[in-house]
């Protein structure tokens, strides 16, 4: 583990994060442009699932026919009902960069989004993302119609495993205790989001 592993005085990961001497030869191309992400450095400990993680999650949550703001509300939104540290910190620059306002990443962060989101759209999007974060079971009928006046049938099934692989991430992070990294909670400091 290296110093910038936790925060001083945080808990240290439930594992350790390995770096690329301590990454088994099969994750050690993971590591070729630097030190990557906590979850990767979790993951290393298990090179046969990293591939196969990796580009699930890529898939998933990258670049796709939906826009990269309606992923991020998404994203954001669920990891902060699932209280994910390392999610929530880790998305909020995300959704600065995708050109979601301090204001509105602060609305997804909190329990209200209040009017930081106006439209009909974003609205049914956040309805259905919470619906989707803390409920049990199917979503309810007029959540799921609600969020079909906006998104069509493809729409919806790439926003539910857009949800989905976020609460894996969220649930995997939280178990393990995966720390933001150093640069993330700097940026959220000057945003006025940490």
């Amino acid at each position: 583990m290296t110093a910038t592993d936790h925060a001083e005085g945080a808990t240290p990961p439930a594992v350790r994060l390995l770096d690329a001497e301590d990454a088994p030869l099969l994750a050690r191309p993971y590591f070729a442009e630097g030190l990557p992400s906590p979850i990767t450095r979790s993951l290393a400990h298990v090179p046969e699932l990293l591939d196969s993680t990796l580009s699930f999650v890529g898939a998933a949550l990258g670049a796709s026919a939906l826009d990269e703001r309606t992923k991020e509300i998404v994203i954001l939104r669920a990891s902060a009902v699932m209280e994910c540290r390392y999610c929530v910190a880790t998305h909020s620059v995300v959704a600065l960069d995708c050109g979601l306002t301090a204001d509105e990443v602060a609305a997804l962060r909190a329990g209200s989004i209040g009017s930081a989101f106006a439209g009909e759209r974003d609205r049914a999007l956040i309805a259905w993302t919470d619906a989707v974060a803390a409920g049990r079971g199917g979503v309810a009928t007029a959540c799921l119609n609600a969020l079909g006046e906006h998104f069509d049938e493809p729409a919806v099934v790439e926003l539910t495993l857009v949800a989905a692989a976020t609460l894996m991430l969220n649930r995997y992070a939280s178990a393990l205790g995966l720390p933001p990294a150093q640069a993330t909670l700097a940026r959220l400091r000057e945003e006025g989001l940490a």
